[in-house]
Parts: C-alpha cells; sequence; structure tokens
C-alpha cells in the first residue's frame, strides 16, 4: 500500500530547493504527493529561523498536526511529522520537547539522512533527533522532485562566511562549501535534458562561489559555462553581496545572453553607522558605486535589494540616509523588513537600544510609500515596450490571465490563450512570448495579447497535458535521470512556500 506525504516550506529559495530534495528522497521510499496535510501519512515541515515569528509559526502548525495525528489514530490510521531545516537547526531536541507527537527532527546538514531517520521513527517510542555540526553531502546529490518542468533551483554553494550582526544563517547553515564548475554544469545539462529553460543559481552569497576550491571567486566563469548550454534560455541567481561584487562578473552578464539582466544587491541599510554595526563590510560609497557600474555594463538592468528599517541604534539620520540611497538608486523593488532579533545573534543582545515599535511602524510606512512609488514608476516606464515573456503559470487571482517575467524579471500578465476542451492552447507554462505591456501597476504590469510565441519542450507538454485535463503542473511519479553517481530531476513537489 502506498503511503503519501505532504511538505509545507516555510523562508528562502535554498529551503525550497532543500524541499525538492526531500521528496525526492521520499518518493524513492514508494510515498507518494499529496494536495494538503489531511491527506498525508507524512506530513515535513521545512523550517526557517530568519523570518519573523518563525517559532511561533512552527509551533502553532504542530500544534494543528498534532490534532490531525490523533483524529488519524482514532480512525485506525497514523501520520508521521517530520520537522526539519533551520529552526530544527537551531532549536534540535527543544522541538521534541515543545511537541513530543514529533517523529524526527533533522538539521540543515541531515537532509541526506533522512530515509534513516524515518526507518528509526517507525521503532522509536521518543521522537528521533539528529544533528550534525558540518555538511557531509550537498543537497544537490540526492533525488529531486521539481513541481514545474520549465524551472529548477540550482545550489552553488551552501554555507556563508560572513558574520552579519542581525544573521543566524552561519551558524545554522555553516562555513561556506562551494561545488565545483564540472558538477553544476553536468547538473544543469542533465536539467535541460529534462526540459527546463530556466535555472536559479542558490547560495548564501554566490559571488563568491570558488573562492574555498581556487582562492578567488569562480562565479563569472562559472557564468561562462553555463551560456554555452544550447536550450539554457535563462540564468538567474540569489543572492550576491555587495562586498564581492566585481566587474568581472557584470563583464561576463554583459557577454553572456542566457544570464538575465537583473541583480538583487542587498542594501539592508544606506547609513555607513549601521552598515558597521551590522558587520557588512561595504559602505554606502561603495555600494552607489557598484549600482553607478552596472548601470553602465548593464543599461537595461533591473536592480531590487532588501533594506531593514529599525535596526538596533538606528537614529533618525540613519534612517534619512537610507531614504536617500533608495532614492538616488530608483530600484525595481525592494523587500522592506522591520527588525526582529534572532536569538543568538549578536543584534539581538542589544536590547537597549531597540527601537520602539511605534517609531520602526512610522519609518517602515515612510520607506514602504517610497518603494512603492519607485517600483509603480518602474512598471509605468514598461508601457508601450515589447518584453520577451517566460510564462510561468495561469495567474492567482484572474482566470482570464496568464503571468509570465521579463529578462529583468518582472511580473507580467497577459490574456490567457483561448483553450478548446481536448485541444493544446496556443502557448503553456514553459513557453516564451512576446508581448506589448499596455498597463502598469504597484508590483506588475499587464500586455496586451501575445504577439509571438517560442515553443519549448517545456511548454510543449504542459500544453499536451492540458489538453488531456491534466494541468500545467508536472504531475505524476518519474524515475530521476542520473548525473554521472548524482541521481537528477524527477517530477512534481507539493511545496507549499510561505514566506
Amino acid at each position: 500500500m502506498s503511503r503519501n506525504y505532504y511538505i509545507r516550506t516555510f523562508g528562502c529559495q535554498m529551503n525550497e530547493h532543500d524541499s525538492g530534495r526531500a521528496a525526492g528522497m521520499l518518493e524513492t521510499l514508494g510515498y507518494r504527493p499529496v494536495a494538503s496535510e489531511t491527506e498525508a501519512d507524512l506530513v515535513l515541515l521545512n523550517t526557517c529561523a530568519v523570518r519573523e515569528n518563525a517559532d511561533n509559526r512552527l509551533y502553532g502548525t504542530l500544534g494543528h498536526l498534532k490534532s490531525l495525528k490523533d483524529d488519524k489514530r482514532a480512525a485506525g490510521g497514523d501520520l508521521t511529522i517530520v520537522v526539519g531545516g533551520c529552526l530544527a537547526q537551531k532549536d534540535g531536541a527543544t522541538v521534541a520537547d515543545k511537541a513530543p507527537w514529533v517523529d524526527v527532527v533533522y538539521g540543515t546538514h541531515n537532509l541526506p539522512d533522512l530515509p534513516a531517520l524515518l526507518a528509526q521513527a517507525d521503532s522509536a517510542a521518543i521522537p528521533v533527533v539528529e544533528l550534525i555540526e558540518q555538511l557531509e553531502t550537498f543537497p544537490s546529490a540526492l533525488p529531486a522532485k521539481r513541481s514545474v518542468r520549465h524551472h529548477a533551483w540550482v545550489s552553488i554553494a551552501v554555507g556563508c562566511n560572513n558574520a552579519c550582526t542581525f544573521c543566524i544563517v552561519p551558524s545554522l547553515r555553516g562555513p561556506e562549501r562551494s561545488r565545483r564548475i564540472g558538477e553544476i554544469v553536468e547538473e544543469v545539462r542533465a536539467l535541460v535534458a529534462d526540459d527546463v529553460v530556466e535555472v536559479t543559481l542558490l547560495g548564501q552569497n554566490v559571488n563568491s562561489y570558488g573562492r574555498d576550491l581556487a582562492g578567488a571567486s569562480q562565479f563569472a566563469p562559472l557564468l561562462r559555462e553555463l551560456g554555452t548550454i544550447a536550450g539554457l534560455e535563462r540564468v538567474r541567481f540569489t543572492s550576491p553581496h555587495p562586498r564581492d561584487f566585481t566587474e568581472e562578473v557584470l563583464v561576463a552578464m554583459a557577454e553572456t545572453p542566457n544570464v538575465m539582466p537583473h541583480l538583487h544587491l542587498p542594501l539592508q541599510s544606506g547609513s555607513d553607522r549601521v552598515l558597521r554595526s551590522m558587520r557588512r563590510s561595504y559602505r554606502r560609497r561603495r555600494y552607489l558605486a557598484l549600482v553607478e557600474r552596472t548601470r553602465e555594463l548593464l543599461p537595461d538592468a533591473a536592480l531590487t535589494t532588501d533594506i531593514i528599517v529599525g535596526f538596533p541604534g538606528e537614529t533618525e539620520e540613519d534612517f534619512q540616509a537610507t531614504l536617500e540611497v533608495v532614492a538616488q538608486v530608483g530600484f525595481d523593488q525592494a523587500f522592506t523588513f522591520q527588525y526582529s532579533p534572532r536569538p543568538g545573534t549578536p543584534a539581538a543582545e542589544r536590547e537597549d537600544e531597540f527601537i520602539s515599535a511605534e517609531v520602526m511602524g512610522q519609518r517602515y510606512k515612510r520607506l514602504e510609500d517610497l518603494v512603492r512609488e519607485q517600483s509603480r514608476a518602474v512598471h509605468q516606464g514598461l508601457v508601450g515596450s515589447t518584453q520577451e515573456l517566460l510564462i510561468e503559470s495561469p495567474s492567482k487571482t484572474d482566470a482570464s490571465r496568464w503571468s509570465g517575467r521579463t529578462r529583468g524579471n518582472h511580473l507580467v500578465h497577459l490574456p490567457a490563450p483561448h483553450q478548446v476542451p481536448g485541444e493544446r492552447p496556443a502557448f503553456a507554462p514553459g513557453d516564451l512570448v512576446t508581448a506589448i505591456v499596455v498597463e502598469a501597476a504597484t508590483n506588475y504590469a499587464v500586455a496586451g495579447p501575445a504577439t509571438s510565441v517560442r515553443h519549448t519542450e517545456a511548454g510543449r507538454a504542459a500544453a499536451e497535458a492540458m489538453a488531456r485535463g491534466e494541468g500545467w503542473q508536472r504531475g505524476g511519479s518519474l524515475d530521476a535521470p542520473t548525473v554521472g553517481h548524482r541521481p537528477g530531476p524527477g517530477a512534481s513537489l507539493p511545496v507549499l512556500s510561505v514566506s
């Protein structure tokens, strides 16, 4: 009798990548994906320790799962509850103490051990908890499942060597370790052979990639190598650190057509005093010089950023400096956060310098107003232009529209293709279409009907599935192709991402 699983992912793209690997391993054990927790025999929570209220969200979810587990047992069944990821690495056995109905707790470095831990849990009366401090197997060496045909996450490095005072990631993910270029290229070639047209390279600090292998960053050579892969339409990456960003990378981006003109450059603060307090290792002048050089070499590049409001000790003058930098750069989009302390970080110990909720909220609103104004202006600037869109999915809010991304990663909605039951639509997720932008909103733009379509294998497969009434997402359970000694990509991944 087959068993069913459901994965809920909290946090960042690296967690999404790890959830794909966890799903791949579960399917090698005979589990099959389902769309909800109530249908599952196993629920895996892949946790985040960075986002606000991470602890409360985890234990609230575990409380709900306890009720579900009790109900299943009363009906003669059972539910295996697994907690992994960053919060599991941070809290360890505390998770089991607070929620003894959990079956398995594993840390960020223990993902390869998941099958063995589940086997232990079958015969254990208490939760099985395993945490190790050093990575032994790259998650990319594990089986993977993808929810869509056209896109894949590719981890190029794990861990972080920085020491930002607000961030707990280095202590949870460990020091930076890079994969070799040949392994990454081999994986991407296998993904392209499996219909992927876009990959996103992942790392805590992608532009220091390879420094532990060669003594200097190998990120620019990696981008150039990926540019030689036929059929790979788009390469994206996240996140670079302004300190390590070099002109060599900008030149490689400018000279490699399939590397998309989009940079996510976390600013965090525009005040040198606050940046020093954060241990960000760059200053306002360096950041603005990098932006200026980016504009020179990549004039069409989209720039996005992260900003923290209300860092301990932030003054009104410091905040004004942030507003000045934001106004000068004109970001396409900014992800803004009100500071919240993370236990175990140096910044969390500065309680006497915490900013009041009232002041922080006022500053946050002022910043949000500015970045929303800038984002709307950027999208307004797209009106009248012809854009190449990689179709991602039907719109989540309007059945008459589908959604795609420009090369600069702007979200654009356009009219859905007419579909006759039993026939393929004119285009589908994974296809590349051109369309003229006709309207702008704050966080997206709207285009007219597609003026041309460039079909891809992923788009054709999605269209054929839709004609059969199966939906556009990748379904079923497929054997993963092999990449050397490593299992490669597979099929569906029932993952709910929670930001």
